[in-house]
């Protein structure tokens, strides 16, 4: 896997439990995984088509790094399969630990939002 991203969780991220907001982490895996689905399709125009089931393993607190790491899983005709593992670290002890995974699909678009096929530069 190789890392897509990186965000810092800040007061501002917390839900009443104290820990990140889930909406929050939703966020930041539509925004890394849509990033890296661009880059590996050599397309600005992929858009989110499904998140599968995201687990949450553990919370996040305020001052952890938070990592995203991505890799494809399936590139088919028009459409990109990942998978993300969102990881916290902890600057203080340097441990890192896994909080959240998922499986994402991102499908290329034209202007009138229909599926158009990935085509790949080879050069």
């Amino acid at each position: 896997m190789e890392l897509i991203t990186t965000k810092v969780c800040m007061k501002g991220d917390i839900g009443v439990h104290g820990n990140l907001f889930g909406g929050t982490m939703l966020a930041w895996l539509d925004e890394a995984g849509a990033a890296f689905a661009c880059e590996k399709a050599q397309s600005t125009h992929m858009v989110t088509r499904l998140i599968d089931k995201v687990e949450f393993s553990r919370p996040v607190k305020v001052g952890r790094i938070v990592k995203i790491y991505g890799e494809v899983l399936k590139m088919g005709t028009t459409s990109l399969t990942i998978r993300l593992k969102a990881r916290s670290y902890n600057p203080h002890s340097g441990r890192m630990k896994n909080v959240c995974t998922t499986e994402m699909v991102f499908v290329r678009i034209d202007d009138d939002g229909d599926s158009l096929k990935i085509v790949l530069d080879k050069s």
